[in-house]
């Protein structure tokens, strides 16, 4: 059975080689062919308007491009992958869920003889999570980060502009002066602007990239200040100064919090530690929850209530601010 899952995989990855080189040459010659009848458009037009950057998406030979694009996933997977600040794209990533998925179904199918086919699938599926798993928690501490050097960069904007330099000079400054990762978004935004977009649009493109409740308050007073007007100077001194407030609230509940989180956590690590230890002292009374059906049934419904009542708990326990 192990040959013939190895074959199986064999053929899979070589029949996708193949549709991806078809896929590729086909969307290349319609690329290059649309690209021509833009080009001879702007011609006979005369004078047309300059296009800077021209969208990345017109190659679409990746099968899993499609995929996503089925699945609408895409803009999903886009907008997390730049959160994390990764250069996957949206196909890598399915591309490393795909390839640990394989490796997690055929390592568990070698250990178990092929006689575990469920638990091969369960272990190729918690493998294939690793990468998505990975980009959301780099995408986390990225956004972690970056609240933490905000407050200062507000207010490094804020001074600038009472020197009397422009909002985008100030932009400019702060990015020379902080590191990253706000150094990275916000050099991203200047340039954006820098080559003709709005500021409206670009300072939404930053609230998207990082998915803060600092940067949506942010973004709303800039472009509240450029409708109405206003000082804006001092309106970023008082957000400041309400982010610092909101980090003081939020250390504080997480502090009251702490023996609530270390409960769930310790309840939770029982009923393994107590396996182990099963398993260990007297295997032949364990094992009936893995070779007989019911102890089988008995298992998997333990191991759900276990993760339902510690997803209560975290639940519970985490408070945003």
């Amino acid at each position: 059975m192990l040959t013939l899952f190895l074959l199986a995989s064999a053929t899979g990855v070589l029949t996708y080689s193949l549709l991806w080189q078809r896929l590729e040459h086909r969307d290349t010659a319609l690329a290059v062919r649309r690209l021509a009848a833009r080009a001879a458009e702007k011609e006979n037009a005369g004078r047309g308007r300059p296009r800077l950057i021209e969208g990345g998406g017109e190659v679409r030979g990746l099968l899993t491009g499609r995929l996503l694009d089925r699945l609408r996933l895409r803009e999903a997977s886009v907008r997390l992958l730049e959160t994390a600040a990764l250069k996957w794209g949206p196909a890598g990533l399915l591309h490393r869920s795909i390839a640990m998925f394989l490796a997690g179904f055929g390592a568990a199918t070698a250990m178990t003889g092929n006689t575990q086919p469920l638990a091969a699938f369960g272990a190729g599926a918690a493998m294939g999570m690793v990468p998505l798993w990975y980009v959301r928690r780099k995408a986390r501490c990225r956004v972690s980060a970056f609240e933490e050097q905000f407050p200062d960069c507000l207010e490094f904007v804020s001074r600038s502009m009472r020197a009397g330099h422009a909002f985008s000079v100030a932009m400019e400054m702060a990015y020379r002066e902080f590191s990253e990762p706000l150094a990275g978004e916000l050099r991203r935004a200047f340039e954006e602007q820098n080559l003709g977009q709005p500021l409206e649009i670009v300072l939404r493109k930053l609230s998207e990239r990082v998915p803060s409740m600092d940067v949506q308050f942010f973004v709303s007073a800039v472009l509240l200040q450029r409708r109405t007007g206003g000082n804006l100077a001092e309106v970023l001194d008082k957000l400041a100064n309400l982010i610092r407030e909101r980090f003081k609230l939020r250390a504080r509940i997480r502090t009251v919090s702490a023996q609530g989180v270390m409960s769930g956590r310790v309840l939770s690590a029982i009923p393994a530690c107590v396996a182990l230890m099963m398993f260990t002292m007297n295997p032949q009374y364990a094992r009936f929850f893995v070779d007989d059906p019911i102890g089988r049934q008995l298992l998997a419904g333990s191991l759900g209530m276990q993760l339902a009542g510690y997803l209560i708990i975290k639940k519970i326990v985490t408070i945003e601010v």
